[in-house]
């Protein structure tokens, strides 16, 4: 195996109104995060985004998901199920509570970022009623507002392949880890979200990162956008100072690839002049992450 066992990755994504909150009276609230300068981002949780990439990893690849119960009084994983049954375990972790023995937990191996919107929010409300519905009957509709927000979002996937397909005395066969974090690769690439009868898309416009010897998301909160005149522009300063750390005496530039949609970002010529031949498409980025996870499971 090569030593490079961290693989992290961060994406940019163009999607609209993610994950709402508990909300007041009849209106239904985005979750929200408030900075000092008094901008408000909005933002769809990690459990969010991990409860679709396990759907849609039921839905690709018939991932198993009736490995939960009730049987000690709390919904959890079944004391019987192992990472050897269930990718979800395996990859996002678990805890499984014991009145006698305790918590038997195991960490998760891939870590996820809350996804958060990179424009800030502007308090835009959509008026709704079920009019349709109540003049049937000749009824007065049901009125709710709920806040909407389209916006360009972040997030980043940190995976500790070491961990992946280990627990305590059970190991999977390597071909099964390559299988596994492929799939997920797969699944992050064309991901969507499904949310009041839409079906959001969060499939990346940008994504940047690979295989490092260590395992850190190194580009996490070092994406930022600047709109002008309807366009946005990805900074590449922030990128290029973070392309400076070093592992050892290697930096983390030598790993680093890019993979972008044509005609997203107005300073695409000026990303593929600072990341010079490592810039391909969303696709051939994902190939070779995903040629990279195999030569580092070959056995």
């Amino acid at each position: 195996m090569n030593n490079k066992k961290g693989l992290s990755i961060t994406l940019i994504f163009k999607a609209q109104s993610l994950n709402y909150g508990e909300g007041i009276g009849n209106i239904s609230e985005l979750k929200k995060l408030t900075r000092g300068d008094g901008s408000v981002y909005t933002f769809a949780s990690r459990q969010a985004l991990r409860y679709d990439m396990v759907r849609l990893g039921n839905k690709m690849f018939n991932w198993d998901l009736q490995v939960v119960d009730k049987s000690k009084g709390t919904i959890q994983f079944k004391k019987e199920s192992t990472i050897k049954d269930s990718e979800e375990m395996d990859l996002f972790g678990y805890m499984k509570t014991e009145k006698i023995d305790g918590s038997n937990i195991r960490s998760a191996a891939v870590r996820l970022s809350n996804a958060i919107s990179l424009e800030d929010y502007r308090s835009d409300m959509e008026f709704l009623n079920n009019k349709g519905l109540a003049d049937r009957i000749g009824e007065f509709p049901n009125l709710a507002n709920i806040e909407q927000h389209l916006s360009y979002y972040t997030y980043t996937i940190t995976i500790d392949l070491e961990k992946i397909g280990i627990d305590e005395k059970i190991e999977i066969s390597n071909e099964e880890k390559t299988k596994r974090i492929n799939q997920l690769l797969d699944i992050v690439k064309v991901l969507n979200r499904e949310i009041r009868g839409r079906e959001e898309n969060l499939s990346p416009v940008f994504v940047i990162g690979g295989m490092y010897n260590i395992n850190s998301p190194f580009y996490l909160g070092r994406i930022k956008l600047n709109g002008k005149d309807g366009e946005f522009s990805i900074d590449t300063d922030m990128l290029k100072d973070t392309m400076t750390l070093t592992i050892g005496e290697n930096s983390i530039f030598e790993d680093t690839k890019v993979g972008i949609v044509k005609n997203t970002f107005k300073n695409e010529k000026e990303i593929e002049e600072v990341f010079k031949g490592k810039v391909s498409n969303i696709e051939e980025f994902f190939k070779n992450l995903e040629e990279q996870v195999k030569e580092y499971y070959k056995s």
